[in-house]
Order: structure tokens, then sequence, then C-alpha cells
């Protein structure tokens, strides 16, 4: 005679007990899971709001910033230059770019003559306390999660074809300026930059400007010979937000800063990078980088974005050795403050 199982009946109680019990397990799984989301975000907001706190502690007082660099220079805050500038009777009328503009002012008389020409935006140019971070295109930024740091500061400072969309946790999305030169310029400047961006071209050849005069008229054939690779033909940036380094800057990177014997028959250029750490050292009350540095192993790759590996800088003429060197003094002393491990 086969088993039967002897049927057990439950009761409507019994049943909406079990239920209320059930229900219960899972509100409260629910709800360590939402207390535990919340902990790790305070954690999260607090590690953030200490290492803004910690940005900000440089004294915010350019004076001393600048005096303690110890440069036989004068502080500049005019960045960029002007129509007025050509008729100046110092280096840039006696020095070919990229340390002057001599031979380079017809082309500048006819670049003006289209350009829109404003400078510093006034919320910047009044306020007494600028601070400033230079965001280099070093792999360090990498998963660095930096981005909304980085979106604190008053002036955001971008060097050459650095990408912003897709990358903005660990970069930001703020941009107040970007340094380029034609072979660095994005097409389209809409896409990486806000619209308000100024872009400040650092001319280090005379085909630089002839390149943006070319731009600016809207010519249809586009000079292409001089670059080391093909400059954009055409360019959908704002004509107003559009800016010319002055050639001060790259003069005293090199001479003051970097300290390198000067020859105009041989320019020694400084990077890009060391070229803005310069310029915010002149305008800023606090100087922060971000994604400065070159990894020892040239198979490694050397940018946040896309494949460059270290040994594409094989045959460079900039020193990067000695601008790491120049950089680690000016940490030493204070002067600058990296966000990042580099």
């Amino acid at each position: 005679m086969p088993f039967l199982e002897k049927e057990t009946s439950v009761s409507p109680e019994t049943l909406s007990r079990k239920n209320t019990k059930s229900w219960l397990i899972r509100v409260m799984l629910l709800g360590m899971v939402f207390v535990s989301y919340q902990f790790f975000s305070i954690l999260q907001s607090l590690e953030d709001s200490s290492t803004s706190a910690s940005l900000y502690r440089t004294p915010c007082n350019s004076s001393r910033l600048w005096d303690s660099l110890s440069l036989n220079v004068s502080r500049n805050t005019r960045l960029f230059l002007r129509l007025k500038e050509l008729s100046r009777r110092d280096f840039s009328s006696s020095l070919p770019l990229p340390y002057g503009i001599n031979a380079s002012e017809n082309i500048l008389r006819n670049i003006f003559s289209v350009l829109p020409y404003d400078d510093i935006p006034e919320h910047l140019e009044s306020s007494k306390c600028r601070t400033c971070v230079v965001i280099g295109n070093g792999f360090t930024m990498k998963n660095k999660s930096l981005g909304n740091t980085i979106n604190q500061y008053n002036v955001v400072i971008r060097i050459n074809n650095g990408p912003v969309r897709g990358y903005e946790k660990d970069v930001g999305n703020k941009t107040t300026m970007r340094f380029f030169y034609p072979e660095s310029a994005f097409y389209d400047p809409k896409v990486h930059n806000e619209p308000d961006t100024l872009m400040v071209l650092v001319p280090f050849k005379l085909v630089d400007l002839i390149w943006l005069r070319d731009i600016l008229y809207k010519k249809k054939r586009i000079v292409q010979w001089g670059f080391w690779k093909p400059p954009p033909q055409i360019w959908l940036g704002r004509t107003s937000q559009f800016r010319i380094l002055d050639p001060f800057f790259m003069r005293h990177t090199a001479s003051d800063l970097l300290q390198v014997p000067f020859s105009p028959d041989k320019a020694v250029c400084p990077t890009s990078g060391i070229l803005a750490v310069y310029v915010a050292l002149n305008f800023c009350s606090v100087v922060h980088l971000a994604g400065f540095g070159y990894p020892s192993d040239k198979n490694n790759l050397i940018h946040y974005f896309g494949r460059d590996m270290m040994n594409c800088m094989i045959g460079s003429q900039h020193n990067i050795t000695h601008e790491a060197q120049v950089l680690r003094k000016l940490e030493d002393h204070g002067v600058i403050q990296f966000l990042d491990q580099h």
C-alpha cells in the first residue's frame, strides 16, 4: 500500500502572518541596501569635501606666490596679444616666433582686422583670488574621479586636444581656456568645450598664424605646408572666442622658468603643459595641476585617451625630463600642488 502524505491545512491567520513576515523581510533588505548606498555616498562626499578643502590650503596671495618663484621678471596678467602690442619695442619686435612677433606683424594685422578682440572675461579680470587648475593629458588622470573637484576652480585650463565628453568623471566638464596649436585643434571645438571657452592659439611658427588668418577669412584652400600633422581645414568654433597667447610667456617659460640657454638660431620649445603652468603662475592666486608626467616604460600609454605610447616622444624637441624636475621643485616649494599621483 503506497504511503500517503497527510494533508495539512493552513489557517488564513497563519498564511497572513507568513505573508506579512515575508513582506517585512523584503522591506528590511531594501532598507539595508538603501542605507548602505547612502552610507557610501556620504563617505564619498566626505572624501570629496576633504579633497576640496585641501585644494585651497595655498594662501590666496598671488604676490607671495609670484615672489616665491624668485624670477627676475615682472608678473604679467595680460595674457593675450592685442593690436597695439604690434608696435612694442622690446623682445617681441626683435625676435621671431615662438618668442616674439618679428616678421609676423602684417599677418597679425590681418587677423586683428577680423578678430573681434576682447580680453579676459570681466568676472575673472576683477576677481581678487583666482583659483586655477591646469589639466594635462597624462594617463594619471584615468580613474581618479577628479571631475567634481576640477569643476570647482575659477579657471580650468586644458591643453591641446584633451577630450572632455565621455571623460567627465575623471577630468570634469568645465573649460575656461584651452591652449592649442593648429595641429592639435578640434574641427568642432563645441564638442569638448563650453560655449564661452576661450580658444587660445599658441603660435610656435609663422605658418600657425597663416593658418589662423585663413580660417578667419574662410579661405577655400587653407595652408597645409609646414605642419607635422595636417590641421583642420574648416573650423566650426566662434570667432569671438579666439585669442592669441602673447609670445612673452613662451620666452620667459624657457629663459626664466626652465632656465635653458637661449639662442635665436636654435629655439628650445617648452611643452604646451609647462607653458600653461607658467601662464597660470602669472595670472592666478592658486595654481594646482593634474594629469602631468610621463611613464618610465616606453610601452605604457601616455594619455588618458587614445593609444599613444611613450615611444611616440622619441625625437621630440622638448626636454621633458628637465621640465619634470622644474615642476617637482615648484611643488617642493609649495608654489604648485598636484591633485593626482604623478
